[in-house]
């Protein structure tokens, strides 16, 4: 039987017999938004341990980093914060798990981590091969190049034969590579285990210049050496570099959660909703979508597989997206250029909550 009879049989199985094979017919997805999560879905999986496993960088300020109580703070650490108040009703039920670079997709494939989230390239390659998928972009970078200034160094083709600093396992590899080739100019790749050793690197003069995103080669100026005057960020991108989350892709359910759970990180930002106004916008909002969003309203937990009150959770928890960048991007001197809403003229555009 080829495939289109086997379709329609099934389709005249579930038309003929409805009330005896309702829920034969569904498919797997629809049974999970029918009640609580089926066993062995990462979802279940966090609830019975208690704890969201989480992978975050090694250490990068502003993105995930120790602070003086050697706590994790950061951007991306927020959004597990936000995920976990969000299933687990409770932002500090998060097991963070430092990794390297070249580590990071190995942690999510075997299931040891439930998501990583740190600067990770969303591209064609990573989304098809690794049984990953992109919850969505959270950041928006491109990838650039840390020279000293007294170098003379203005551009990218200035480059020309130059030994550079470069990460193991990261797209700035083959990005470097291939500008190079394209622009018929030689270099010579110098390739550390970590972004510290090829900071140290760098800074020891043993490379000309360092590459990576541009986020984190300034926050590399400003915070790694006590006169950043004395390096400069070229200007021009090499490429575009679109970072956030990411999760196996063998759980459709997990998927929609983590996206949904950042989409409304975005949406509360448009919607003018703040951790410190969350719980009477909940109760007395004019706006229907406002209070569906945070379980005012009956909402949309059902069709996650959690409750009404996800969102109202997460946004209480670490405040919307403009806040988590404004408490950890901004105050390293980084703009939000295109990490903007749309209606502010960036990138960032929320998908409708309804």
């Amino acid at each position: 039987m080829n495939r289109l009879a086997q379709l329609r049989a099934t389709m005249l199985l579930c038309g003929g017999v409805i009330v005896m094979t309702l829920s034969a017919c569904d498919s797997p997805q629809s049974a999970e938004r029918q009640g609580q999560a089926i066993a062995g879905s990462t979802l279940a999986k966090v609830r019975a341990r208690g704890t969201l496993n989480c992978a975050i960088h090694t250490g990068q300020l502003g993105m995930s980093y120790l602070d003086k109580r050697g706590k994790w703070q950061g951007f991306f650490v927020d959004y597990c914060r936000a995920l976990a108040a969000a299933v687990l009703g409770d932002p500090d039920k998060v097991k963070f798990m430092p990794v390297a670079s070249n580590k990071r997709f190995t942690i999510v494939q075997t299931g040891e981590a439930d998501v990583l989230s740190r600067t990770t390239t969303w591209t064609l390659t990573r989304d098809t091969d690794l049984g990953v998928n992109f919850v969505g972009i959270m950041y928006y970078d491109g990838q650039s190049f840390l020279v000293p200034r007294k170098s003379g160094v203005a551009r990218a083709r200035d480059l020309d034969g130059a030994a550079i600093c470069i990460t193991k396992g990261t797209t700035s590899e083959l990005n470097t590579a291939d500008y190079f080739q394209r622009n018929r100019i030689g270099f010579r790749s110098i390739v550390f285990e970590n972004p510290e050793e090829a900071k140290l690197a760098f800074f020891a003069g043993r490379c000309d210049a360092m590459t990576t995103d541009a986020f984190t080669l300034t926050v590399i100026r400003l915070a790694d050496t006590e006169r950043p005057d004395d390096y400069i960020v070229l200007s021009e991108r090499l490429t575009k570099e679109p970072v956030g989350p990411v999760v196996r892709s063998d759980d459709e359910q997990w998927f929609e959660i983590n996206k949904w759970v950042m989409n409304a990180l975005f949406a509360a930002e448009e919607m003018g909703v703040t951790k410190a106004n969350v719980t009477a916008k909940r109760r007395e909002s004019a706006d229907p979508e406002i209070r569906k969003m945070l379980g005012g309203l009956p909402g949309f937990g059902k069709s996650l597989g959690l409750d009404n009150d996800w969102a109202f959770r997460a946004i209480g928890a670490t405040g919307n997206y403009g806040e988590i960048f404004a408490r950890h991007i901004s105050p390293l001197g980084v703009e939000r250029g295109q990490n903007k809403l749309y209606r502010d003229g960036g990138l960032i555009y929320p998908l409708p909550m309804r």
